[in-house]
Order: C-alpha cells, then sequence, then structure tokens
C-alpha cells in the first residue's frame, strides 16, 4: 500500500517537527507476517502503520527489520504519541509521521522532549 501525501502531516526527528517532503515507498500494516519483512529489505524508505497508539505491533515489525538488516529510513507512521517517540527510535524507527491534529495537541518540545532515547536504553544499561 503506497502512502498519501498530507501536506498537515508531520515528521518527528530528534530536533523536532519538519514537513512531510517524501512519501514511504511501502506502509506496512501492522499485522504483517514477520516472513514478508525480508522481501522489503532493498527499500529505501519504508512506513509501518500504527492505526491506534494501542497498537505496539508495529514496534515487533521495527525492531525485526532492522534485526534482518534493513538499513533504509523507517518511518512509524499513524497515531503515536509523543511518549511514545522514545521507544520508537530504540527499536529502529528513525522519524515519525504524525497527524496535524496529533502536533497540534503535543507541540514540538513534547517530542523533542523525548529525544534522549539513548539515555534510556535498558538493554544497553543491563549489558555495562
Amino acid at each position: 500500500m503506497s502512502e498519501q501525501l498530507n501536506s498537515e502531516d508531520i515528521i518527528v526527528r530528534d530536533d523536532g517537527f519538519h514537513p512531510l517532503d517524501v512519501r514511504a515507498e511501502l506502509i506496512l500494516a501492522p499485522d504483517t507476517a514477520p516472513e514478508e519483512l525480508v522481501d522489503h529489505l532493498h527499500r529505501d524508505l519504508i512506513g509501518i502503520d500504527f492505526p491506534a497508539f494501542s497498537d505496539g505491533r508495529g514496534f515487533t515489525l521495527a525492531r525485526r527489520l532492522r534485526e534482518l538488516g534493513y538499513q533504509g529510513r523507517l518511518r512509524a507512521t499513524g497515531r503515536l504519541i509523543a511518549d511514545q517517540y522514545a521507544m520508537a527510535r530504540r527499536v529502529g524507527f528513525d522519524e515519525v509521521q504524525v497527524a496535524a491534529d496529533i502536533a497540534a495537541r503535543q507541540p514540538q518540545d513534547q517530542w523533542v522532549a523525548r529525544s534522549d532515547w539513548r539515555d534510556f536504553d535498558h538493554r544497553a544499561n543491563l549489558a555495562s
């Protein structure tokens, strides 16, 4: 499924909000079978859909793509909230695409406040 380019959507990265300027080559549904992921490792930009902030299956797909060696840009799309940004970054997402209504309710400073995601990498802390 290809992503609709909505000029009101916002891309969130560690340094704040950015305009949506490029669409993902593919948007994976949260129920995508893990064995299908290897078919997409060649793509430059993959999105993973989060139809609701309470649906965390996309986090597992992102982690699995990275474990399989995916090197491209990985974008979470849909209904994520600022509180989930650090988790999204830890599992391998490079950015989050949010709708204008979410960005209005949770402005840039709330997202940037969670951009210190590396400081709370519990797996790395356990390894040291």
